[in-house]
């Protein structure tokens, strides 16, 4: 029986701690949404059920590590521009919402999407809307930083949702006529922002290994059996910066290739924070809190920083170009892609999927150049403009490689899905059906507010009960076809999750959290407008009250 679908939209965006311009964003969410991307299959001209934005360098640092209050304003210009570029389309005649979501301008009239949640860990923020939120049974949620002391300036924040596909209507009808009973789905989306700069390639495998082991879902403390939580070795305690911001490369040794991409030895990363090993019999309870709970579907999106070189390009270097006739098309460049290439050597992303790259770089733009440099600077005298807005004139950084920074990955319905034991011709068509259908995977145009493009991802996912998704019980019984079926099997992390869980990340968070108050509070005080006029208004209050009470 095919199951009923999730219509996912996701983007991804680094901010450049800018406030975005609505009516230009608003324009070419409009285009994404109606699927008029260039890799876009066409969508049945529906509103995605689902909309989540994953945010880095969401706004300044001291707003963003002082929390929700400051950064709202930011927030609210995501969700008016996706709710006017929604809300253009639904007043076209021919134009519906998702066969699973609600209809009309909205679940409950007014907006089409309602902001669910929203979630930042330092500059990384995640925000969540819903066509129909009574369909969002329960959302949990989890962070880490890969900053000095776990703080924030890069990190990953989670949430998890469990989604039922029961329409929100009085009569409690179900959304689909293809199955008897309401079902539920649990889906994770991750929003990350990994370590910056060429050669910093093991770091940002060593900023995933911390996303796998320390983004979790509830405190190990509580989830794991009394007395069986361990101690923190000192060794734990020490946490140094993982962030690898770091302005300044590392000397290169004589007779090391500039051009190499190789992380062969990332095990051997210095950085690399121990994990703390628990009572074997736990695993499975602390992989349930972990990205690779077994019955969930997995989301990853972000600023991930792979780029094509460890160094920085030299002088006169050739850069990727958008003309498809030209010998430096930007595809000839992609083979040197690093998150590829690490993915592939299993270094990294284990196990997560991505749908074919068909755009261009995403990094690094200057934006208004010097007159004469754009590479489109033709095209803007001309007027010419894209989705509606006038084109940006750009060029691409001079002191950074063109890479594809910003990306979506995801973790695809397992084999034992697709794979049960039913007649021949059934099992195939099933297994057709049974898997995350990409619809879409491109590139917004350049805006004036970054130097990143954003990127979006669209599609169906399957709804898929919790018996369904759970991993079968494996033995290591099995001749033929059913051992290589058990090895497939063994290689999904859901099965063998790639690295154990670091039970005390969930506490070490928490105090670094505080510790993000206490910065955020000194560089809005010492760095913000705002800060210098309540530092002024203090003084000038506390002279004024010195001068009134002196002679008392």
């Amino acid at each position: 029986m095919t199951p009923s679908t999730i219509d996912l939209f996701i983007l991804t965006f680094n901010c450049a701690n800018n406030l975005i311009n609505v009516a230009v964003w608003a324009a070419h969410l409009k285009a994404a949404l109606s699927g008029q991307g260039a890799a876009g299959k066409g969508n049945g001209n529906a509103l995605p059920d689902l909309v989540v934005f994953s945010l880095q360098e969401v706004a300044p640092l001291a707003y963003s590590f002082i929390g929700p209050y400051f950064l709202n304003p930011y927030y609210a210009r995501y969700a008016e521009a996706l709710n006017l570029a929604a809300g253009q389309l639904l007043e076209a005649d021919d134009y519906r919402t998702s066969s699973n979501g609600a209809s009309g301008s909205g679940a409950s009239g007014g907006d089409p999407y309602k902001l669910v949640r929203a979630k930042n860990v330092g500059m990384t923020a995640i925000l969540l809307f819903a066509r129909d939120p009574s369909k969002i049974q329960q959302i949990e949620e989890a962070e880490c930083g890969f900053g000095a002391a776990d703080m924030g300036n890069k990190g990953a924040v989670g949430l998890r949702v469990t989604w039922s596909d029961v329409d929100g209507r009085e009569d409690n009808t179900i959304a689909t006529t293809t199955t008897e009973e309401p079902k539920t789905t649990e889906l994770t989306f991750v929003a990350t922002h990994l370590a910056a700069m060429e050669w910093n390639l093991k770091k940002r495998n060593a900023n995933w290994r911390s996303i796998v082991s320390g983004l979790t879902f509830a405190n190990p403390r509580e989830v794991l059996p009394k007395g069986e939580f361990p101690s923190e070795s000192r060794a734990a305690r020490s946490t140094p910066d993982r962030s690898g911001a770091g302005d300044t490369a590392p000397p290169v040794p004589r007779g090391t290739q500039d051009s190499s991409n190789s992380a062969d030895d990332d095990d051997g990363d210095s950085d690399a924070q121990p994990l703390l090993n628990t009572n074997p019999d736990h695993t499975s309870t602390l992989q349930s809190i972990s990205i690779f709970k077994p019955t969930s579907h997995l989301f990853l999106a972000g600023d991930l920083n792979y780029r094509i070189n460890t160094t920085t390009p030299p002088p006169l270097a050739t850069y990727p170009s958008f003309d498809p006739s030209s010998a430096n098309h930007f595809s000839n460049f992609l083979p040197r892609d690093q998150l590829t290439q690490e993915r592939e050597a299993g270094r990294t992303m284990h196990g997560l999927s991505e749908a074919p790259i068909t755009f261009g770089p995403t990094y690094k733009y200057d934006v208004h150049p010097v007159k004469g440099e754009a590479v489109n600077e033709e095209s803007v005298k001309r007027g010419n403009k894209v989705n509606g807005v006038p084109e940006v004139p750009w060029r691409f950084a001079s002191h950074r490689w063109p890479g594809w920074c910003d990306r979506v990955l995801y973790l695809d319905v397992p084999a034992w899905v697709t794979t049960e034991p039913e007649a021949e011709a059934e099992a195939e068509q099933r297994k057709k059906k049974v898997e995350v259908e990409v619809e879409a995977y491109d590139s917004l145009p350049v805006v004036e507010t970054s130097d990143h493009r954003p990127v979006f991802f669209r599609a169906k996912v399957p709804v898929l009960g919790e018996e369904e998704m759970r991993v079968p019980l494996l033995t290591e019984e099995g001749e033929g076809e059913d051992e290589l079926v058990l090895e497939e099997w063994k290689k999904d992390p859901r099965v063998s999750i790639p690295m154990p869980v670091d039970v005390h990340a969930w506490e070490r968070r928490a105090a670094a959290r505080r510790k993000e108050v206490v910065v955020g509070w000194t560089a809005f005080f010492w760095s913000t407008e705002e800060g210098a006029l309540v530092l002024v208004a203090l003084l000038v209050m506390g002279v004024g009250s010195w001068w009134l009470l002196r002679d008392w």
